[in-house]
């Protein structure tokens, strides 16, 4: 049977199996990696993505395909990840935007809404590149778009646009250098046409259960309770997030509810306060001493739908905030910093020199947007300044930005946590312009270099370096130079390739994964070869890197 008019209850059918079938091959779209070391994540930025989407709707069936459409796009945006993640939330803010007021829609309705996601997909980046995610979905989009005639259905207009998905995709290394040299095609774009494809299916009554588990977007994490233990006192307080559901009996007429004074009371009562409203549930993320006081007292208005409630001492928040957290305001000021890293000995530096909030994240772990708006919330100030340290963070750093109105927000350009050190170490706050600000930071962040050490997955030649499946690789600004049977002996081709000896500070930031003998034997490795350049250990215990080279 055809389907000529989309409705709300189908679109959010069609959205849980687009994420199902994601989830289905998301290590698939992980491994269309062009660089060869275990860093793939783009399935897995584009899942959790469409699955917060998805998960936006909290199960409430809606057959007004406006609304529908608009939570979903709520939901993506605040859950992009990475670079695909938040083009992915982008052109379902644009489908969002093209349905709005629409309570259903037939093909042409539909087709024009895809149209408008092809717009903020391109707007979502400063310079869009062909041969990605952008060209696949916008060629799919042109030539079903250009196929629909009076008697369309549903049916045959994602037949056609899944088949120029398809063709388009295998087009992606013909218009990208760096796809054809590692024989892969756009990660991106693969992922959606797995979307696209779980779509069609349900169009066809194919549950989700046939196609994968059941989707959510509630992970479960082990939790490592060493950092609280009988001794311990607590000083950061619990992380408390809810979703309620406000009740007719509670507060009367619903629609006419004022829920700013509740939010001043959670303002007054709690830190890093973020809420909000959709329809008749209100979205609450609180940092408080006394979780009990806070559910006691919005229990009052209505029922909870979900609670979560996390001691922030055991760090298992997306947003890492430490320091001299109280039940007490912080004091506001100027100018905040967030920045963005993974592994503790890496966050504990940020701190130590200037960061007021760091997000955890890094590669192959990208934050969430709304993990960068906890951290905004945290931070009292008039203008953050915001470090991504890796360019498959920035695009969601400003995504979170643009949706902040509690600070002027700056994101700075960082690739690597190394021009974060060096910006952070020489950064003068004391200009009342921040602008000002910005351009020295950007230009602190140009006098360090980063060289970077791990372990190749894969046999390849690129950039002149036979790499072998197993050896470890040397590699800066996206160049690989050297390739080695050791992590000493790649760090100490690398360190000559970048010319460490022009530098006075060689900072060795050793990995978890790093063997600590071996790093003090690489420390005096290097320096022996450079008696004139100041080498200093760190343990940073990142993933994926066994040790980052940071020159200044």
């Amino acid at each position: 049977m055809e389907t000529f008019s989309l409705t709300g209850t189908l679109y959010a059918k069609m959205i849980e199996s687009g994420a199902a079938k994601l989830n289905l091959s998301r290590v698939v779209v992980n491994e269309l990696n062009v660089f060869p070391i275990p860093d793939g994540d783009t399935g897995d930025n584009m899942f959790m993505t469409i699955d917060a989407g998805f998960s936006s709707l909290l199960g409430e069936s809606t057959d007004d395909l406006g609304l529908t459409s608009k939570r979903i796009s709520q939901g993506m945006l605040l859950g992009a990840r990475g670079n695909s993640g938040v083009i992915l939330s982008r052109i379902f803010f644009g489908i969002s935007k093209g349905l709005e007021g629409a309570a259903t829609a037939d093909v042409r309705k539909f087709a024009s809404a895809m149209e408008v996601g092809v717009e903020e997909s391109y707007h979502a980046v400063q310079t869009p590149v062909e041969g990605t995610i952008l060209t696949v979905y916008s060629d799919a989009v042109r030539y079903a778009n250009s196929r629909i005639s009076d008697h369309s259905s549903f049916e045959q207009y994602f037949d056609d646009l899944i088949k120029e998905l398809r063709e388009s995709l295998d087009r992606t290394p013909t218009l990208l250098n760096v796809l054809k040299e590692a024989g892969v095609v756009d990660s991106g774009g693969a992922g959606f046409v797995y979307i696209a494809e779980g779509m069609r299916d349900a169009l066809d009554g194919i549950s989700i259960s046939q196609s994968a588990p059941a989707v959510s977007s509630q992970r479960v994490k082990a939790v490592n309770t060493e950092g609280f233990t009988k001794d311990s006192v607590l000083k950061f307080g619990y992380c408390t997030e809810f979703l309620l559901r406000l009740q007719t009996i509670k507060v009367g007429n619903v629609s006419e509810f004022d829920e700013n004074p509740l939010i001043d009371w959670l303002i007054a009562n709690g830190e890093s306060v973020v809420a909000f409203r959709e329809g008749s549930i209100l979205k609450v993320h609180v940092h408080t001493m006394f979780p009990e006081q806070i559910l006691a007292h919005c229990h009052e208005y209505g029922e909870f739908l979900t609670l979560k409630i996390e001691n922030m001492m055991l760090q298992n928040h997306q947003a890492t905030i430490r320091n001299n957290y109280t039940n007490k305001k912080r004091p506001h000021k100027k100018y905040g910093i967030v920045a963005v890293a993974a592994g503790n000995g890496i966050r504990d530096t940020f701190l130590s020199i200037g960061a007021d909030a760091v997000v955890d994240g890094g590669q192959s772990m990208n934050p969430s947007a709304e993990s960068f708006l906890d951290a905004f919330s945290s931070v009292d100030a008039d203008v953050i300044f915001v470090y991504p340290n890796n360019s498959n963070i920035i695009l969601t750093a400003e995504q979170a930005a643009g949706l902040y109105p509690g600070a002027r927000i700056i994101v700075l350009p960082s690739h690597t946590i190394g021009e974060c050190y060096a910006a952070l170490s020489l950064l003068d706050l004391s200009s009342d312009d921040p602008d000002i600000i910005r351009d020295q930071c950007i230009s602190n962040m140009q006098s360090v270099r980063t060289g970077t050490v791990s372990k190749a997955n894969r046999t390849t030649e690129r950039d002149g370096v036979s790499v072998k499946k197993g050896d470890y690789i040397g590699f800066s600004d996206g160049t690989i130079y050297s390739d080695a049977a050791t992590a000493t002996e790649a760090a100490i081709a690398l360190s000559s390739a970048l010319h460490a000896e022009d530098y006075g500070v060689l900072l060795l930031v050793c990995g978890s994964e790093a063997d600590p003998d071996q790093s003090e034997k690489l420390k005096e490795a290097l320096e022996h070869a450079y008696p004139l350049t100041e080498v200093i250990l760190l343990d940073g215990g990142q993933p994926i890197y066994d040790y980052i080279l940071i020159l200044e």
